[in-house]
């Protein structure tokens, strides 16, 4: 098994992993011990953290992966690594002298539809730093090739952390003040974590000397920095806006859909873990063809895997939102399909997000996300209104479809590239008719049991259908380990 297999393999059991405890927590735990009022606050608040984040990173955590190839000598890159620390640093330092400069009227802006979101502002800054340095060093890992237990941090840790905490607060072990401030801890216990790991897999030598490529460096941060916060603003736009133009349940609500529908996205983001050090490399190396076989077989796995988690999804939904006993959250079932359709879209894409991004084309990443970020902000204006959370998740697939769209014909006119072929079309056309054909079928049972047969239904057929077209060598060699008898026909 390859190194990109293997560790996609092992990234992906904790990111699974991470995704179970997180239903669990946004499902079952927080709708039942602290409701969806407290439950949207908490989850503003660390969307709020996310918007917050880039600006600190500045960017750096992608230089370092872009760049750290290209540098010849260990000093080069030990410079690279101490450039890609100091700068949040110095960035996080001047963002917290603001702050307290202008601590009440910041309070009073944040607390101005919601005082409770007022009076726990200080999470924000204090998650946004810890996780802004969490990157830097995890990104440190993956360029030496070791994205599992930094992937397992980032993924795994904060959901059991916050599963932990829910059950604490569940037993009245604490209150809301103690959840917060035992939630930020945990945070800061993570990156002293990754801290530490970092530093023992490669400890470089600190220097405060610029990097020789610093001009390059500042200047592809400064982009990513811009292109990062606009990102940020558009995964976490749409719940600010639900709550200052709905209601903070809302946001509870929507924010189980999107999390329903982020399934869909989760062997990518195991994947890409460690493909974009590689990818980063054979741009360096002026690699065409790697670079080609990259991106192919990334988008051919990605789409036959996210496309199964996205029948397993939308074909279940009724009777995992009867069987969780989620009530008024049902109103947001149609979320979850709107949305769904976007994850898959861009799971179909492969590894293309990391070309651009480590390529010379960079620069387009920051036109991209501006215009997503205005796009996300006008739709929610206008839908948002007129069809509650149903809007926003129109506004999020639309911005989703036309920013693919462009950066699909921009790799394609560039790179003479593109990640489609015919078993991208086999694989689509497996996926709508198993959709139509299954979501047909009436189980009348139990809803649990109902969902597991639905699943073990739609499981055999995708399994079958995609293994007899033998879309994907991966695909064939996994199946083949489970069923043997099908290797010898």
């Amino acid at each position: 098994m390859g190194i990109i297999a293997k560790q996609s393999f092992y990234n992906s059991l904790s990111i699974a992993l991470a995704f179970l405890i997180g239903a669990i927590n946004t499902v079952y735990l927080y709708p039942t011990y602290m409701g969806s009022r407290l439950q949207g606050l908490v989850v503003a608040l660390l969307a709020l953290s996310n918007l917050v984040q880039p600006f600190i990173s500045f960017g750096v955590q992608h230089a370092v992966i872009k760049f750290y190839s290209s540098c010849d000598t260990k000093a080069e890159k030990d410079r690279l690594l101490s450039f890609s620390l100091f700068l949040p640093l110095l960035v996080f330092s001047l963002l917290l002298i603001f702050t307290l400069f202008f601590q009440n009227q910041i309070t009073d802006f944040i607390g101005s539809e919601n005082q409770e979101m007022g009076k726990y502002a200080y999470l924000i800054l204090a998650v946004a730093f810890s996780t802004a340095l969490f990157e830097v060093f995890y990104n440190w890992l993956r360029i030496q090739l070791y994205s599992v237990f930094g992937n397992f941090l980032k993924e795994f840790f904060p959901r059991a952390l916050i599963f932990t905490l829910l059950l604490i607060y569940a037993f009245g072990g604490m209150d809301l003040d103690g959840f917060i401030t035992a939630l930020i801890l945990g945070y800061y216990f993570r990156l002293l974590t990754v801290v530490i790991y970092s530093l023992i897999k490669y400890t470089p030598k600190f220097s405060f000397a610029l990097p020789i490529q610093f001009k390059s460096i500042f200047r592809y941060s400064l982009l990513i920095f811009m292109s990062g916060t606009a990102a940020s603003l558009i995964l976490d736009i749409d719940k600010s806006m639900i709550s200052n133009i709905l209601t903070v349940e809302n946001v509870a609500y929507y924010s189980v859909a999107i999390f329903i529908a982020a399934v869909i996205e989760f062997p990518g983001r195991a994947m890409f873990q460690i493909i974009s050090p590689l990818v980063a490399k054979a741009l360096n190396d002026k690699d065409d063809l790697t670079l080609l076989q990259l991106l192919k077989k990334s988008a051919n796995n990605l789409m036959l895997v996210s496309g199964l988690l996205f029948l397993l999804i939308n074909l279940n939904l009724n009777d995992f939102y009867a069987w969780t006993n989620l009530g008024d959250y049902t109103v947001a079932l149609e979320v979850v399909l709107i949305v769904s359709v976007g994850k898959l879209f861009t799971m179909s894409m492969g590894c293309l997000n990391n070309i651009i991004t480590n390529s010379k084309y960079y620069a387009y990443v920051f036109w991209f996300s501006i215009s997503s970020a205005i796009l996300a902000v006008v739709l929610n204006l206008y839908l948002l209104p007129l069809y509650g959370i149903i809007g926003a998740a129109y506004a999020t697939l639309i911005v989703i479809v036309i920013i693919n769209v462009l950066k699909i014909l921009l790799v394609q006119f560039r790179f003479k590239i593109n990640p489609y072929g015919w078993e991208s079309l086999l694989t689509l056309g497996i996926i709508i008719l198993l959709y139509f054909i299954i979501s047909k079928i009436s189980f009348e049972f139990d809803p649990f049991v109902s969902l597991l047969l639905r699943s073990i239904l739609i499981t055999f057929a995708f399994g079958c259908l995609t293994y007899s077209l033998k879309l994907t060598i991966d695909v064939q060699q996994f199946i083949g380990k489970f069923l043997p008898f099908l290797r010898k026909n």
